[in-house]
């Protein structure tokens, strides 16, 4: 039993509240690091002590701590991207714990500057291995079918790659969506798409941060064998009220935030704007246009800071789809589906050296789909609830040591049922408890050499599982500029996703349970990062990982009624390797970034190609991404994306038989033989440009956003479809994605 292991438990926290003698007689400086126009804490902004390598980052709370100081006076430098470098002077007694909380100046961009999304002072956050930050601002920036999106920004960098023009879902070093770890205010999100899953769930207004770690990352994260996705919502202006508003062809935005007497607040909503498109169409009698569709979505958050030493903040986000869609005569669809989440978060530092940080989370996903043929009626109910408990610690004795540690505990629930024409099909009901343990040391024997250990124990109480996730880093300073970096560890799954690749709302979560063995896999990661003085970086990974006792709905069951829970799936096992680069950086009016995958991803299923290996449906060989901004003039500014990949995999037609079912009787039957996935389709590649002209209305700023998605008209092929004719004969048909060049405008008022 999972009891066994809580002596754990108390070796982490002997850990955490080792006694600081140590350290007694050395100095420390600690506090929090913040926007100064809005407040807003800034996330892994770069602290350290000036023509030294002592440094440290802030934490998801914008906290930093610098310990093992010595007395006398000082230099502090506080870095972040887009902001205006700061120097304190400071003059440390010995033994003395100071408390200081730093405002950093939004940099002022001149008509012959750009904006660098990476920049030599951000070394710390830059540097580690996997992880990649996607500024807010160039999210909205970006030119994207219709609506700017977070995760089809992140689908730009090295190791993301997209399904189709018109999936958000994130495939990230070979793992499929599922493997990938989503979190919103430390709270999980299940299925976070709109618009068939055209686009995520996340209002770029609303969001202050995002972060990717494609892989080998720390103890402090688990429950997918892949990647995680953190991101956090604003905290709101603690300066002063303000908001925005944007319409756009497919939705429309607006938020309102500000400062209260004890913290800050935002709300920010978005919902479609697609109706009157569709009511023009429905009056042409085009076929096929739904009745009813729309999406909403909001986030909100509300922070009070109790005194210096404690913070509290509650934040939520709701949203769903809804479609009643005519498919032909007598055949309807009417879908509902969503997500809503609510955390909770206290932040209590006990000292300048201990930090700690507690959560309560919700989080439910919903999908209802509802079919219509002629008098039948098929409907489905899918609901998974999670609510857990999480507390972190970080305790910083000095500079060569630090320990992370902490808990996340939950129940799991997930119901589903199906019925058809009033008969109940299948219905499948999990209950499960979960329980996660961590611990992590970060050693920094000398300023060139950084040592991360850790462990992960993890329990799931539907077949009663434990499972022991190590995890190692260890990166290496050549020079001043130039890291080398490898990190590896093992990673458990108790989740899958069984997905629909035509609508995201049909997507079915399910879980591990007796005789059900969760997934796992190791992964091994290496790099090496280079940062020169002018802002440019390039970064170089390579990486290999297994995915083991995959599980999934087996596909063959003719009838699943009667099954015992076990025998729904089938398993099978995967791997997935590669080599990454990545350059950014910047030259007087231009800016951008490059990405470049060389990736190959292999399953293999017994019910399969005779378990034989088969590439999945969203791997890529090579996958080529640039992007690039210019600033024309003060005002006007232009930014292209060019994306290039190896076509996907898919089954192929070879072969046709014909039947006979006795001497006296022809039967034709058509079946069609070939390996699964065992071709290629043509090489994927698209560019899209946008240009955007800043200024002002009714005292506000504004922006104007004019973009044409698929500029030179590529028609890449989404998939084939056949046609069989009288004669025997097969006719081909291609399904494009977009066929042709869409254009897009946007405007959004800042008040």
């Amino acid at each position: 039993m999972f009891l066994k292991q809580i002596p754990i438990l108390f070796f982490l926290v002997i850990l955490l509240f080792k006694a600081e003698a140590v350290s007694a007689q050395d100095s420390s400086i600690s506090g929090y690091v913040r926007d100064a126009e809005t407040g807003e804490t800034l996330i892994l902004a770069n602290v350290r002590v000036k023509d030294t390598l002592t440094g440290t980052a802030t934490n998801t709370s914008g906290y930093y701590t610098l310990t093992g100081l010595e007395a006398g006076e000082i230099t502090l430098q506080f870095s972040y991207v887009g902001f205006e470098t700061f120097e304190l002077l400071v003059e440390l007694a010995e033994g003395e714990a100071l408390r200081k909380d730093i405002d950093l100046e939004p940099r002022k961009y001149e008509v012959d500057e750009v904006v660098v999304t990476a920049e030599a002072d951000d070394e710390e956050e830059q540097r580690r291995l996997g992880v990649i930050k996607m500024p807010t601002a160039t999210i909205r920036q970006l030119p994207t079918v219709l609506e700017p999106d977070v995760f089809r920004s992140l689908q730009l960098l090295p190791g993301v790659k997209a399904a189709s023009d018109f999936s958000s879902g994130l495939y990230i070093r070979g793992g499929s969506p599922d493997q990938t770890l989503i979190l919103l205010d430390r709270t999980t999100v299940y299925n976070p798409t709109h618009f068939f899953g055209v686009f995520s769930t996340f209002n770029p207004d609303a969001i202050k941060d995002v972060r990717l770690y494609k892989g080998a990352y720390g103890a402090e994260y688990g429950g997918r064998i892949g990647s995680v996705v953190d991101i956090y919502n604003k905290d709101g202006n603690r300066r002063e009220n303000a908001g925005s508003v944007s319409i756009g062809l497919l939705a429309s935005r607006f938020l309102v935030e500000g400062p209260h007497s004890k913290g800050s607040w935002m709300l920010a909503v978005r919902r479609s704007t697609v109706e009157p498109l569709l009511a023009i169409a429905r009056g042409q009698d085009v076929e096929g246009i739904p009745n009813t569709f729309y999406f909403v979505d909001a986030n909100g958050k509300l922070n009070l800071d109790l005194n210096q030493d404690n913070r509290v903040s509650v934040s939520f986000y709701a949203g769903q789809d809804v479609v009643d869609v005519p498919i032909a005569e007598s055949v309807s669809a009417r879908l509902r589906y969503g997500n809503r989440t609510l955390s909770a978060n206290w932040t209590h530092l006990f000292s300048e050296t201990l930090y700690s940080n507690f959560t309560l989370t919700g989080s439910q996903y919903f999908s209802q789909p509802e079919f219509t043929f002629a008098t039948t009626e098929i409907f489905q109910n899918n609901d998974v609830w999670d609510f857990s408990a999480k507390g972190d610690f970080e305790y910083l004795p000095d500079s060569r040591h630090q320990v992370k540690a902490g808990f996340w505990a939950g129940n799991y629930r997930f119901d589903f049922r199906s019925v058809f024409d009033g008969l109940e099909g299948l219905s499948l009901e999990t209950r499960a408890f979960y329980t996660n343990l961590f611990g992590e040391y970060v050693f920094r024997p000398t300023a060139d050499w950084t040592i991360t250990t850790g462990m992960r124990a993890a329990y799931f109480s539907d077949g009663d599982y434990v499972r022991f996730e190590p995890r190692l880093s260890v990166e290496r300073r050549l020079d001043e500029k130039l890291f080398a970096q490898i990190g590896m560890g093992r990673y458990h799954q108790f989740l899958t996703l069984v997905t629909n690749e035509a609508f995201s709302g049909l997507d079915t979560w399910l879980s591990a349970a007796e005789n059900v063995n969760p997934a796992y896999g190791d992964q091994i990661v290496g790099g090496l990062k280079y940062a020169s003085d002018a802002g440019f970086r390039i970064e170089w990974e390579v990486y290999y990982r297994t995915m083991k006792d995959l599980f999934s709905l087996n596909p063959f069951l003719p009838d699943v009624a009667g099954l015992e829970y076990e025998e729904l799936f089938h398993f099978g096992e995967g791997y997935a390797t590669g080599s990454e680069i990545f350059i950014q950086g910047g030259v007087g009016r231009f800016s951008g970034f490059a990405g470049y995958t060389y990736g190959v991803t292999k399953r293999r299923f017994p019910t399969i190609n005779e378990n034989s290996y088969y590439a999945p449906k969203y791997d890529r060989t090579h996958d080529l991404n640039l992007t690039t901004t210019a600033r024309l003039t003060r005002k006007w500014s232009f930014t292209s994306v060019f994306s290039y990949a190896t076509g996907q995999a898919y089954t192929r037609p070879e072969s046709q038989y014909r039947l006979t079912n006795s001497p006296f009787e022809l039967q034709q039957t058509d079946v069609l033989i070939s390996p699964f996935n065992g071709a290629r389709l043509p090489a994927y590649h698209r560019l899209d440009v946008g240009f955007m002209r800043k200024g002002t209305l009714f005292g506000g700023d504004s922006e104007l956003q004019i973009q044409l998605i698929n500029a030179y008209s590529r028609r890449n092929i989404w998939f084939y479809f056949y046609e069989f004719e009288d004669d025997g004969s097969i006719t081909q048909n291609v399904v494009p994605q977009i066929p042709v060049p869409v254009p897009n405008i946007s405007y959004t008022l800042r008040f």
